[in-house]
């Protein structure tokens, strides 16, 4: 079997500072994370990518709110579907067009995902994460009215979902096969859908986000990569980051990292999710763990830079 690769990019990786957003922007800096992978391809490397969304599926809501007046807005589901579809779109033209232009015979196909949830997950009642525009008051308690969940910050009010685990991807199976087939792949794009089982219906969306990185994880251990990848805008993990104390890891092992998780070095909100991901997939039987930065993927692989994680 050949080495297989599972791909996380942040959402925020694909904006990069100072940038608007714009969707020729979002091509630029996709085109310049194409040149790492198609190496990686252009080596044997079976490759699945996954994405994160935020600022994209922030933007969606936006427009959703500005246009709720012209037509019905739509849940949050559908836009984190909807997010999938563009992102997707836009790392699929730009590896086929590069593959094409280094004469590589593959396919590459973006398939929208679910994840699977719990409906008894502790997250669900108790929202964290917030999404989306900020909202003055009367327009917070408006969607307070309509049944969402708000946290006052510092600019606004904001909705805030429940970010249940990731148990399995409902895709895998298609994801594996495709693999095993050659084509690359792009799948649960922003963590995926979230869904649980409905009894007498079946999978049944929810009002959630699921991170992308644990969902990344699932999708590694559904098709026994040997890699899990994790691309975003930062060239290391570090300890006491933001401190004058911090300091970059760079190979590091699997007790060390969760000595270090457990001590709570790595934020909930930013890095953690990243760390943990990582000791799950070593835990499970993979064979190495790699986070830095989008502009060097192909370093990143050969621990030119980045953080290694391994058993």
């Amino acid at each position: 079997m050949q080495n297989r690769v599972v791909i996380a990019v942040g959402g925020n990786a694909l904006i990069k500072k100072n940038q608007q957003g714009t969707i020729y922007e979002q091509f630029a800096n996709t085109r310049i994370f194409t040149e790492s992978l198609i190496k990686i391809i252009e080596h044997g490397w079976d490759v699945v990518l996954t994405h994160g969304n935020g600022p994209q599926v922030g933007s969606i809501l936006l427009q959703n709110e500005a246009g709720k007046d012209l037509t019905p807005a739509m849940p949050l589901g559908i836009c984190v579907a909807e997010s999938q579809g563009y992102i997707g779109y836009m790392i699929q033209q730009c590896v086929a067009n590069a593959l094409h232009k280094n004469s590589i015979e593959k396919d590459v196909v973006s398939l929208i995902t679910q994840v699977i949830v719990s409906k008894d997950d502790p997250a669900m009642d108790n929202p964290t994460k917030p999404i989306g525009p900020y909202y003055d008051k009367k327009r917070a308690q408006e969607l307070i009215a309509d049944g969402y969940t708000v946290v006052e910050q510092s600019k606004g009010w904001r909705i805030i979902v429940p970010s249940p685990d990731p148990l399995a991807i409902v895709e895998g199976t298609s994801i594996k096969k495709l693999l095993d087939n050659g084509v690359i792949v792009i799948a649960a794009g922003g963590g995926g859908m979230p869904v649980c089982q409905k009894s007498g219906w079946g999978y049944d969306g929810i009002e959630a986000v699921v991170d992308k990185d644990l969902s990344a994880e699932r999708i590694a251990e559904a098709v026994h990569a040997d890699v899990l990848m994790i691309l975003s805008n930062v060239d290391f993990v570090y300890t006491d980051f933001g401190t004058t104390n911090q300091q970059a890891l760079k190979h590091v092992s699997l007790s060390t990292i969760k000595k270090l998780f457990d001590q709570g070095q790595f934020p909930k909100g930013s890095m953690g999710p990243k760390i943990l991901a990582s000791i799950r997939f070593l835990e499970a039987g993979g064979l190495k763990a790699i986070i830095g930065h989008i502009d060097h993927g192909w370093e990143v692989l050969h621990h030119e830079k980045g953080t290694v994680i391994t058993p």
